[in-house]
């Protein structure tokens, strides 16, 4: 017992860090994970006598994600993506396991041992791909989409190809076909109770718990679904995972979902990492110098042959080209069950230890390149199927109107700000003329009958084709910020008096816009924020006289009341950013602070950039305090600078320094 938490505390802490080095070096946590298994398996530091163990207790990570999954999916969204789950998903299915069992046959091997293969290989890793593609935020994009469909109905094909192993052992066809026809009568079965009680039961169950206002309770109650639902699905032979999933299909409706997301989410995320660790453990090292040539050739073939059979499986229902290709590189690796399926297939003697330990070790290869697949998928499905530019305008092709607009604004960029712009632009009567270098956004704007013409604005020509000479201003609506600053440059160099106008998301980016020549900078968060701040006002029942007056002095002033905020441990800011924002920082003067008896025109701060926002004393705010006044100890200053101008400003004023 004692051996086993000193083990157990070794494995946490080399997961912790191997965790932290590859998050250092932009590595996903999943390689982490893999990489801590194989440092903890029987070749090197054998942590644990028998791994097996662990593996049940660690496939309670694939239950608890494919319940989160199924909180995702709606039983509605479910019965719209029927035609991807049981027509993509079956083609790519029955495709992929019918290639592979060839090729398996063409070297050497027997047919049972080929099916056995070829399911192997045809299955994906639910685990790493769900997980990869919800931390990329990517889950509900349409290529995401297709891959969730196609895992799916993998975890549904897992039942068949698991009662299908020790059968073919067995060499009784008879038994085959009603061992199948079972398995499909259970699986209708566990789908119809789960259903019915998803539908009738969860919601009163769920309504009574949050009525008792424990949240103890509530997160009892969530783990309790999930796993009786894994364990109704797998005592009728079928997998655990399926029945959570279908668990949370049916909660995904309530008015609990996102509560109940909250609530799994740390069981799941520390279970998901065993199971990784788990996997990497049954890597066997001593192997890999005899098999490395195979496991690398093996792992080629099976890569690039699922890319092109997802592909041709997708075009089979006319799905879009970069969509399929880019599905087809998350799901190019082998699954979790295919080690289940593996490791079953060498106990009934269908394979050889060895030829069970070569797909091991390609399956565990497949998995660590997978989250850079994932991520790279997009770029890499554009590269293999470029699509065609669309028959659009150039500006080349002006319309004799549009030739002849004067006083016209001219939009750059016609993304959902452009466009919102422009209606309201229309609405007044004012004409306008856009420039966007998305081609497919221009041709539909273009069929609409929009003034947009595709071109790119870094351009000295296409600016003057728009007649830049004879237009009102300039509106630069996308954000991209290097392009805007060459594009301000530009139109300046042209037009010094031509009035610029630039959206940016980041508030930190104003003065450098407006230093390149911008005549007024719309930064979206404080923007958002005095809209905010405007509503509040009239509904706590100020004039809006007051109001607008309020609003103006804050646009005049660049949002000088709005600059700065106190950063917190949920701050979103990477490093580069972080040194461009203004924080906010309250310094309490103690007794033997160096501020104390000084006044605020002697310390000077306004030499390091350093703004003072307020002074509390007393419990008494006072927004523009007197510079000649003298700080006592228990006075909090509030100052506003960049971050390591505001630990310069702390020490000073706290030491003197």
């Amino acid at each position: 017992m004692h051996g086993n938490l000193g083990n157990i505390t070794i494995l946490m802490a080399v997961a912790v860090v191997t965790v932290w080095l590859f998050k250092r070096i932009n590595l996903p946590p999943i390689l982490a994970y893999l990489f801590c298994g194989i440092l903890a398996g029987p070749d090197l530091l054998a942590l644990f006598e028998h791994p097996e163990d662990m593996e049940n207790f660690a496939e309670l990570g694939i239950v608890f994600l494919l319940f989160s999954l199924g909180l995702e999916f709606s039983l509605p969204k479910m019965l719209a993506m029927r035609h991807l789950v049981f027509g993509v998903g079956l083609a790519q299915m029955l495709l992929t396991t019918s290639v592979f069992m060839g090729l398996a046959y063409l070297l050497g091997f027997d047919g049972k041992a080929s099916l056995v293969i070829g399911g192997i290989i045809a299955l994906s890793s639910t685990a790493i791909v769900i997980k990869q593609t919800s931390d990329l935020g990517i889950l509900n994009t349409p290529r995401a989409q297709i891959a969730v469909s196609i895992l799916l109905l993998q975890d549904l094909a897992v039942v068949p190809l698991l009662i299908l192993v020790p059968l073919l052992a067995n060499d009784s066809e008879q038994s085959l076909g009603i061992a199948i026809s079972m398995a499909f009568l259970k699986g209708l079965l566990v789908v119809g109770i789960l259903l019915s009680i998803g539908k009738w039961v969860l919601p009163k169950v769920f309504s009574e718990v949050a009525r008792t206002r424990t949240d103890e309770l509530f997160v009892l109650t969530t783990i309790m679904v999930a796993l009786m639902a894994a364990g109704l699905a797998f005592s009728f032979g079928l997998s655990m995972a399926l029945g959570a999933f279908l668990a949370g299909m049916m909660l995904g409706e309530s008015q609990y979902k996102y509560q109940l997301e909250a609530d799994i989410r740390p069981f799941r995320d520390i279970l998901m990492g065993l199971f990784f660790i788990t996997i990497g453990m049954r890597l066997e090292l001593h192997n890999l110098p005899n098999q490395i040539h195979w496991a690398l050739l093996g792992l080629m073939i099976i890569v690039l042959l699922k890319v092109v059979l997802i592909r041709i499986s997708a075009e089979i229902f006319k799905l879009g080209k970069q969509d399929a290709w880019a599905a087809g590189l998350k799901l190019c690796q082998l699954g979790e069950f295919s080690f289940v399926l593996a490791a079953l297939a060498v106990d009934h003697a269908i394979l050889s230890s060895e030829q069970g330990s070569l797909l091991l070790t390609i399956g565990v290869m497949s998995m660590s390149i997978t989250p850079w697949l994932v991520d790279q998928s997009p770029r890499i499905a554009k590269a293999i199927s470029p699509e065609a530019t669309p028959n659009v305008k150039g500006l080349g092709q002006l319309s004799a109107q549009d030739q002849q607009l004067t006083d016209h604004v001219l939009i750059f960029g016609f993304g959902r700000v452009g466009q919102s712009v422009s209606r309201l632009l229309k609405i007044e009567a004012i004409p306008y003329m856009v420039v966007d270098a998305d081609p497919i956004r221009v041709q539909e704007s273009q069929s609409a009958g929009e003034p947009v013409y595709f071109g790119d604005v870094k351009q000295k020509d296409i600016l003057r084709s728009v007649g830049i000479e004879r237009a009102k201003l300039v509106l630069i609506t996308f954000d991209q910020h290097e392009k805007a600053m060459s594009v301000i440059h530009l139109v300046k160099s042209l037009y010094p008096d031509l009035p610029v106008v630039v959206r940016t998301r980041k508030d930190h980016r104003m003065e450098e816009l407006l230093a390149a020549g911008a005549s007024q900078v719309v930064p979206e968060i404080l923007e958002g924020s005095l809209m905010l701040v405007t509503q509040v006002l009239q509904l706590s029942g100020v004039p809006m006289s007051r109001i607008l007056k309020r609003v103006r002095t804050e646009r005049k002033g660049h949002y000088a009341n709005m600059n700065g905020f106190f950063p917190g441990e949920t701050t979103e800011l990477d490093f580069v950013r972080q040194d461009k924002m203004e924080f906010m920082h309250a310094v309490i003067l103690t007794e033997n602070a160096y501020a104390v008896g000084k006044s605020l025109r002697y310390l000077n701060l306004q030499q390091w950039r350093v703004s003072v926002k307020g002074l509390r004393r007393d419990n008494h705010e006072l927004s523009e305090p007197d510079q000649n006044m003298l700080l006592l100890v228990g006075d909090i200053i509030v100052i506003t600078a960049k971050p390591r101008k505001v630990e310069r400003a702390e020490r000073f004023l706290l030491e003197g320094s």
